[in-house]
């Protein structure tokens, strides 16, 4: 990006410096005392009719960003915008200029502000002969000069957009530009906000704690993935951002909380597309005494009011598909959805036979994989696409859930379950493995992997196994991905449109 400045924003330089010289601070540091949001006029003057004769004295105070003006002569009008919307406002020359010095409107308001400047303005309410409510200003403040050029949205007489902020990669670089001018953009991520509160609010009405555990962590566990790494200089050993929570959420339940739950900013070292970002947001919640037939009931809950302070309904529509989290939510198992697809029973298939499996359906396949990796490549490429509706996979193969207790009917599956819909996992969630000799024996499965180059096999971690054996009563945990729920309750397709900031290739400046 050039540091050049172009002719616009050497106008509004000079105008800064203009200014100035009028004895206007462009930027002045006292408080102005706002009365009102554009939300609060708009609904306390609801009611308010054409004002005849006599003006009413000046009883609301609105700041914001300048985003048009329409100049006629002595008057004017404009449209000011902040945090909740946007505002007309009526300026006449003769009232914010009195006597004889016009300057503050001649010279200050028609030449020295351009859109996108903060100004304050004080006046009463009224509603043009057109019926529009609008701020009749009696009072104009400059708060803050902008230095650079909004990019202005135009639409032609035939209806076609130009200038529109619309490169995506722009917009996820100077998302502060694209929050000004496309208000939709903010629309979603004041829902991010309403769906977080509202699962947290489901915790805590049942009684769960929210806690806070290491992002810092000096084994990276509870998921198999590979890991940021970094140094910690007091103490002179590597550390890794963490990939999880779980197990330092599993330590307190040992501990001796019931209820436990983070929102926990995660870190995987992995590829980049429209569902994945390096850094993202799990929700994860450990209870004690429960397995994971009793989450399966409580988590479908939660979604169903989740989904509701999101859209009004528990209902979502995602790509043209309408997703409805008030029907109770399907559910099936993933080795019986993938030999419904295939006719073969995985299971109870050995590694070859689903290696081969894989290469009909042409799944790529590599050596480093065991049998647990290449049924969750038939899944993933055969079943997940199809599973739109709110659908619980449950009873997973023992090779895919190190961290997860055997199932009580067969010791080749595990107690599990991933929660989809529209065609992507949300949450994840177990009957916790609690028995510690069990769990060394998974972490060594795991080791071995890694040997057979598996770079997202799980390390052992020593002091999690101490901590189990302790004694960890019977607890089931679930993990849900944030980012895509958010993406999925806002019928947005890549999962940088629900970052603020998503990673991105360094801006090179000249």
């Amino acid at each position: 990006m050039s540091t050049v400045l172009s002719d616009q924003e050497l106008v509004r330089r000079e105008a800064m410096q203009k200014l100035r010289a009028l004895g206007i601070e462009p930027f002045p540091a006292a408080e102005f005392p706002v009365t009102h949001t554009v939300a609060q006029v708009k609904e306390a003057f609801k009611e308010a009719g054409h004002v005849e004769g006599e003006q009413p004295a000046p009883n609301v105070v609105l700041a914001g960003r300048l985003m048009s003006v329409r100049v006629m002569g002595k008057a004017s009008f404009a449209v000011l915008r902040d945090a909740t919307g946007d505002q007309q406002v009526y300026i006449n020359r003769d009232e914010i200029a009195p006597g004889e010095d016009k300057t503050l409107y001649n010279e200050v308001f028609k030449k020295l502000l351009h859109l996108g400047d903060f100004i304050g303005v004080k006046g009463f309410m009224f509603r043009t002969q057109t019926g529009e409510l609008t701020l009749h200003v009696k009072e104009l403040t400059v708060l803050a000069k902008s230095l650079r050029p909004l990019p202005v949205v135009k639409t032609d007489e035939q209806g076609h957009v130009h200038d529109a902020f619309t490169d995506p990669e722009l917009r996820y670089r100077m998302r502060y530009v694209d929050l000004i001018v496309n208000p939709q953009v903010k629309e979603t991520f004041l829902k991010r906000t309403r769906i977080f509160n509202a699962m947290r609010e489901s915790f805590q009405e049942a009684g769960y704690i929210e806690v806070d555990t290491p992002v810092m962590q000096p084994i990276p566990g509870g998921a198999a993935a590979r890991p940021f790494i970094t140094h910690h200089n007091a103490l002179d050993v590597p550390f890794y951002l963490r990939i999880a929570n779980e197990l330092y959420l599993k330590r307190l339940i040992v501990g001796g909380f019931d209820g436990v739950f983070e929102f926990s900013r995660n870190f995987r070292n992995e590829g980049m597309d429209r569902t994945h970002n390096p850094e993202f947001t799990i929700m994860e919640l450990y209870v004690a005494y429960k397995d994971y037939r009793w989450m399966m009931d409580f988590i479908e809950g939660v979604f169903r009011k989740v989904a509701t302070a999101a859209n009004g309904v528990p209902v979502a529509t995602f790509q043209g598909q309408q997703i409805d989290f008030g029907k109770p939510f399907k559910r099936i198992t993933m080795c019986g959805a993938i030999q419904e697809k295939t006719g073969v029973d995985v299971l109870n298939a050995d590694e070859r036979a689903i290696g081969e499996l894989c290469k009909q359906h042409g799944i790529e396949i590599t050596a480093a994989m065991g049998k647990g990796k290449l049924i969750d490549e038939l899944f993933s490429a055969l079943v997940q696409p199809e599973l739109v509706q709110p659908t619980f996979v449950m009873d997973f193969p023992l090779e895919m859930s190190p961290l997860c207790k055997k199932h009580r009917d067969d010791d080749r599956l595990t107690e599990r379950f991933e929660l989809y819909a529209a065609g992507f996992e949300v949450g994840n969630a177990y009957s916790e493995l609690n028995d510690p000799i069990d769990q060394r024996e998974r972490f060594e499965d795991q080791v071995r992997l890694m040997e057979r180059g598996d770079d997202e096999a799980m390390f052992i971690d020593q002091d999690f196994l101490r901590a189990l054996e302790y004694g960890m009563p019977p607890t089931s945990g679930i993990g849900i991905g944030m980012d895509r729920l958010v993406m999925l309750l806002t019928d947005n397709p890549a999962i940088q449109e629900v970052l603020l900031f998503p990673q991105m290739r360094p801006e090179k400046f000249d």
